[in-house]
């Protein structure tokens, strides 16, 4: 009996380690679903680890980033979100690629994901319900350039008051861009003058 004691008391002394392990917390993982590449990317990758180590998580420490790379290929994106999402990570970052958060938004309506939206408007574009409310898993940034446009030229008045012309330069193939133009006419007063330079 005295035999079969020591040898329990080994095996469950033994375990201990093992059952302090599995509680432990998991270091959570964030998703990352670019698309181009890493080498592509380093500058904004740079950026992305230093903002993330400033609020305290260091890649590899305290946390741990998945990375896909669609490598300018937005048929991929389906696949990488789903592959994403089965690593079930806390939330999974979309920088300005439109392809890759909507594909991560078919994919999960959980998870929380943080865009970097280059385009004009995320309610257009079906990422949220609304700027005041956006409802759903989406958040992020946009530049919102068309619904600024009044406000810009508000500034400008104000630095150089006399003026009467105004000149914008935008790109033509971007609706975006001629949504804005429209704005800006509209906002800008009597006897000034707006010039278009596509470019």
């Amino acid at each position: 009996r005295r035999r079969e004691f020591i040898f329990t008391l080994g095996g469950a002394a033994a375990a201990w380690p093992l059952a302090a392990r599995a509680q432990q917390p998991a270091v959570p993982v964030i998703g990352f679903l670019g698309s181009s590449s890493a080498q592509v990317s380093v500058k904004w990758l740079e950026a992305f680890r230093k903002g993330l180590s400033e609020t305290g998580y260091v890649d590899g420490r305290n946390v741990a980033i998945e990375f896909r790379w669609a490598g300018g290929r937005e048929d991929r994106m389906p696949e990488l979100a789903a592959d994403l999402v089965r690593r079930r990570p806390v939330v999974i970052v979309t920088p300005s690629s439109a392809a890759a958060t909507l594909a991560v938004k078919a994919a999960t309506t959980t998870i929380p994901i943080v865009m970097a939206f280059s385009g004009d408007d995320p309610v257009k574009a079906g990422f949220v319900q609304s700027l005041g409310r956006p409802g759903g898993n989406v958040t992020g940034v946009t530049a919102l350039s068309r619904d600024l446009v009044s406000k810009w030229l508000e500034l400008l008045f104000e630095v150089a008051p006399g003026m009467t012309r105004v000149a914008v330069l935008m790109n033509p193939s971007r609706l975006e861009h001629a949504e804005a133009i429209k704005v800006a006419r509209a906002a800008l007063p009597a006897g000034v003058q707006l010039q278009v330079v596509e470019g």
